[in-house]
Formats: structure tokens, sequence, C-alpha cells
């Protein structure tokens, strides 16, 4: 009976200690060490998303990253917006990208425009969590944080090379980086049928 307590509660302080270093403030969020710009640069296919509160874009979402001549990266995305509840439509989004810090350079700022005007407009934290630039990037953005540095309304998509998907590998991957910034059970999946 004793090794049974001594056992409880060793695993108990194993699971405390793993939650507290849990933590759900966003600046204690991991990104991409050494991110790449020319390597991520090309075509992503959103396969889920976390949706921030107001208008989003709905489905068929795809970005193209590009890079001009001094290193700045800009992008256009295109995907359907539903209207008034129910009309779905193609819209294109334009953002471009600048590194506070330098030392940082997966952490961003996007800036961005609909180039329609139900389209919003405006800036947002641009963090690559992750990527390995052939198969997966994890983006995130928190708009607004609690006072306790947790975020209120953020959001998070993530991108495929493959508008089909990952293998059950990546999905791994994914599944664990979706853990590490607090948005597990919170991802719906994008259709992409090709209507963009």
């Amino acid at each position: 009976m004793k090794c049974f307590k001594y056992f409880f509660l060793a695993a108990f302080i194993t699971i405390f200690e793993h939650c507290r270093g849990q933590t759900c403030v966003v600046d204690n969020f991991k990104v991409k060490d050494d991110f790449e710009f020319n390597r991520y640069a090309g075509k992503w296919y959103a396969v889920s998303k976390k949706d921030p509160e107001g208008l989003f874009l709905q489905d068929n979402i795809s970005a193209e990253y590009t890079l001009d001549g001094e290193g700045t990266m800009t992008a256009s995305s295109k995907g359907r917006v539903k209207l008034f509840g129910f009309w779905l439509i193609c819209a294109d989004m334009a953002a471009q990208y600048s590194v506070p810090d330098p030392t940082t350079p997966a952490k961003m700022y996007m800036t961005y425009q609909g180039l329609a005007s139900y389209l919003s407009s405006g800036g947002d934290n641009y963090w690559v969590i992750d990527t390995d630039y052939d198969n997966y990037a994890i983006t995130y953005a928190c708009r607004t944080l609690h006072e306790d540095g947790t975020c209120n309304d953020g959001y998070s998509i993530i991108f495929s090379r493959n508008p089909r998907g990952f293998s059950p590998a990546i999905t791994r991957i994914v599944r664990q980086k979706q853990e590490e910034i607090c948005m597990t059970g919170q991802f719906q999946t994008v259709l992409q049928s090709g209507a963009c």
C-alpha cells in the first residue's frame, strides 16, 4: 500500500509539472527557429483553421507568398467568404509582412487589405509556429490578450503544399503544435474544392 501511495504521488507531481510547463501565455509560444523566407515562399493551401471573431475566409483558402528584390515578403490570398449569412463568393486579399525584431524572423507583422469593400483591412501579428517548408506550415495570430497574457481573440491556419492535406506522420506533428499553442480541438477542416 505504501508503494502505491508513492507511485500515485509521483504520477501526480509529473502531471502537475507538465500542466505547469504547458502555459498558454502567448509570449511564451515558440516559433520556428532560423526562419527562412525564401524556403517559405510559394503556394500554400489551408487545410484547417481556427477563426477569429468577425468575418473571415470560409473555405478554398490559398496563399501565394513572394519575396521582392529587397527581401520583403508579400502574399496574395484567395478564399470564399460568406456574406449576409448565405451568399458565398470568392474574395482576394493582399498582405505585406515586416519583421519587428530581426533576431526572431518568424514573428512578423502582417498588414492586410481586402480587395473589395466588404472585406476588412488592418494588421495582425503573423507568427510561423512551425514549418518544414515542403509539407506544412502552422501560422498563429492573437489580436487581443487577456490580462493574464493568454489570447482573447486569436486565429491560426494550418497550411499544406498539397491541397489534399498531410500524411499521418505530418498530422501528428501538426496536432502536437496545436496543443503547444493551446488550440487543441478548436480547428475546423477547410474545404479545398477548387471553387476559387
